[in-house]
């Protein structure tokens, strides 16, 4: 190849990248990961091909539908993200990427998504899907998050959406056992991102976004977290209770609740970055395992 040849294929790869860096893949990976445990849980029994088939579709119409979603808010934030340490890389930010680029993209990503999603599934979790994307790209993205302090409580009604999509893709329906699924992320939602937004605060402080800690303090902003971790610990144990898993899911609950108030008080008693960031990471890990312990006690409860 020629030196022209390689440049032209590495500013094409660069290009893919910087693309794909608008998605927020870890982001919209839990968001799949979520729609697919609601999915899984729907099947009443092992899915049979076909099914995995389905599931392996409706997956893919959500994800492109989040991953829309995330671009659109990276094209609506981009001023924002360029004063935050924690976002000045991404391609709107240092304007790699043209905000028309940046629109066409999530718009063409939101069409294929729904698309699929209205051929391939049904269109209760085409319109749900939508719904989402509305909820966080336009609702929270530029509605709630410059408005209010509370804009992470009420844009997480979005975020909790997943696993809704996927009762809903299997059954055509919005059960219960969705509903304590969707309460389950709403209630996590609120202390997983007041973590972060404790040792990013400065970050937040710059860019004049009304963040719980920028606004109200650190130690209100600990006590909310301590609050809401008491609250979801409870809301982890309706499943069992309702009757969709057994002891399995009920120990993992239990323990994972524990730890995560564990983390809560300890950073109501004693702030450092270094434990919020600590509680933070756990939040992931809690509810990765969680609805992974969810997964796995459903297929063993069915044995």
């Amino acid at each position: 190849m020629s030196a022209s040849d390689i440049s032209l294929t590495e500013s094409s790869s660069s290009r893919v990248s910087q693309f794909y860096a608008l998605t927020k893949p870890r982001v919209v990976q839990l968001i799949v990961f979520c729609a697919l445990i609601g999915m899984v849980l729907a099947v009443p029994g092992w899915p049979s091909a076909s099914q995995w088939l389905y599931m392996g579709v409706a997956c893919i119409g959500i994800w492109l539908v989040a991953a829309a979603a995330a671009a659109f808010n990276c094209l609506v934030e981009r001023h924002i993200d360029a004063k935050m340490k924690r976002t000045s890389w991404r391609p709107t930010a240092r304007g790699e990427l043209s905000s028309q680029q940046a629109l066409a993209f999530s718009a063409i990503l939101c069409m294929v998504g729904a698309t699929i999603l209205w051929i391939f599934t049904n269109a209760l979790t085409m319109w749900l899907t939508l719904a989402t994307f509305v909820g966080y790209a336009v609702i929270y993205t530029v509605v709630l998050k410059p408005a209010t302090p509370q804009n992470i409580v009420i844009g997480g009604a979005s975020g909790a959406m997943p696993p809704v999509l996927g009762w809903a893709a299997m059954t055509g329906n919005v059960g219960p056992e969705a509903l304590i699924l969707f309460l389950i992320i709403f209630l996590w939602t609120p202390p997983h991102f007041w973590a972060l937004a404790l040792y990013r605060v400065e970050d937040y402080r710059q860019s004049g976004l009304p963040m719980l800690p920028v606004t109200h303090g650190s130690k209100y902003t600990r006590l909310q977290i301590l609050l809401y971790t008491f609250v979801l610990f409870a809301a982890c144990l309706l499943p069992f209770i309702y009757g969709m898993s057994s002891w399995l899911y009920l120990v993992t609950a239990i323990i994972l609740g524990a730890g995560f108030c564990g983390y809560a008080i300890a950073l109501y008693r004693n702030y450092s970055d270094e434990l919020s960031r600590k509680t933070f990471r756990f939040s992931l890990i809690h509810l990765s395992l969680l609805f992974l312990a969810l997964l796995i006690d459903h297929y063993i409860w069915l044995g």
